[in-house]
């Protein structure tokens, strides 16, 4: 049976949600207070990495990032299908380095760790390091290859996504403003502050960094709050072959030519303003690990806000009280990752299928209640 959904946020969570629910045959109308991909989405680095980004033993949440990860080609199919344009998907592999013969351990842990879920990773050093990655500093004496990885060009995959969602006849409304849910005998409804009123069987909450707002209507705890990160690109670079990562941060080379560099994390609460410190920081890192930046400044500067929870875990499923709600946010650094994943659990959600990974751990109800 044909379901009418409401999805509050417009990010690539909203939008992955909207496009798996509608080409399951629902009617899907997506409400954006701004516009969609504006805040941290369009922001993101969009790299696909749960390996190197997981210092310990796996858990719930990388089960959750490596299924959507494995997701992620045929996803990208089935968008280009219903989008007729595709975005930037590059299976470069990733390289995470160190400089320290100390840190030699912490690689063996990742890499024993990996093997046991089916990872091609291993260590590599010297002449094999330099053959994969000439530019690389020659102050990093070891790195852990994994060739799993992979990384996206977010503003384009944000309009694939947006556009696909269109063709498939999604209805996107956006620069909405501010919106809220009112109760009124029994009923749910979204209100936009011109009064326009949006009424559905299903309201999606994928607001992302803002969901804490939502207490106010459910009675529930909501612990999302936005972290700043700080990013940086550089032009007329050598690209390099790889997603490089250190203890530090990480460096993405993008077809444009560009090589994306980030991120400096701080709270500032829902300041989107990029700060001398934070890129400075990036700066002397970077030129750490690629000595071709050394004489080289950053030509774009930016800041996202991503949404982080209490607990680290992103809050995805239904409110027991409100059967009719489902939570889709919370996803941190990992929103591009998890967007294919998500998309689906929230449209088995909606229809009352199973999902292909436990949600328990995933619970929005978890916090303590208000």
């Amino acid at each position: 049976m044909t379901k009418q959904v409401l999805i509050i946020g417009g990010g690539v969570i909203g939008l992955s949600a909207a496009f798996e629910c509608q080409r399951r045959g629902n009617q899907v109308t997506l409400l954006e207070s701004t516009k969609c991909g504006g805040q941290a989405s369009g922001a993101a680095a969009g790299m696909l990495a749960p390996y190197c980004e997981i210092e310990e033993d796996p858990d719930e949440f990388f089960l959750l990032c490596q299924k959507s990860l494995k997701l992620f080609p045929e996803w990208q199919k089935e968008v280009k299908k219903y989008a007729s344009m595709d975005f930037e998907y590059n299976n470069s592999g990733s390289l995470y380095g160190i400089f320290h013969e100390a840190d030699i351990l912490g690689l063996e842990t990742k890499m024993s760790w990996q093997k046991e879920f089916g990872v091609g990773a291993r260590i590599i050093e010297g002449k094999e390091l330099e053959k994969k990655e000439p530019g690389l500093s020659k102050d990093i004496i070891a790195a852990l290859w994994c060739p799993e990885e992979s990384h996206i060009y977010a503003p384009d995959y944000v309009k694939a996504l947006e556009t696909a969602c269109r063709r498939l006849g999604v209805s996107i409304h956006d620069q909405l403003g501010m919106l809220k849910i009112n109760e009124h005998n029994g009923q749910l409804t979204v209100l936009a502050p011109d009064g326009t009123a949006f009424e559905g069987d299903t309201i999606v909450i994928a607001t992302g960094a803002w969901s804490q707002m939502w207490e106010e209507i459910f009675p529930y705890s909501f612990p999302v709050f936005p972290i700043r990160g700080q990013i940086c690109a550089y032009n007329e670079i050598e690209p390099t072959n790889h997603i490089i990562f250190t203890s530090q941060g990480y460096l993405v080379s993008k077809g444009n030519g560009t090589l994306v560099c980030g991120a400096s994390e701080d709270i500032a609460g829902f300041d989107t303003s990029v700060t001398e410190k934070g890129i400075e920081r990036l700066e002397k890192w970077n030129r750490k690990v690629l000595p071709a930046l050394h004489n080289k400044r950053p030509f774009h500067k930016w800041a996202g806000l991503r949404p982080a929870t209490q607990d680290g875990f992103p809050l995805i499923g239904k409110l027991s009280e409100y059967p009719e709600v489902i939570f889709a946010t919370g996803h941190y650094r990992n929103g591009i990752l998890l967007s294919p994943i998500t998309g689906k659990i929230v449209a088995n959600e909606l229809e009352g299928n199973n999902n292909p990974v436990p949600i328990e751990r995933f619970n929005p109800e978890r916090f303590i209640t208000l």
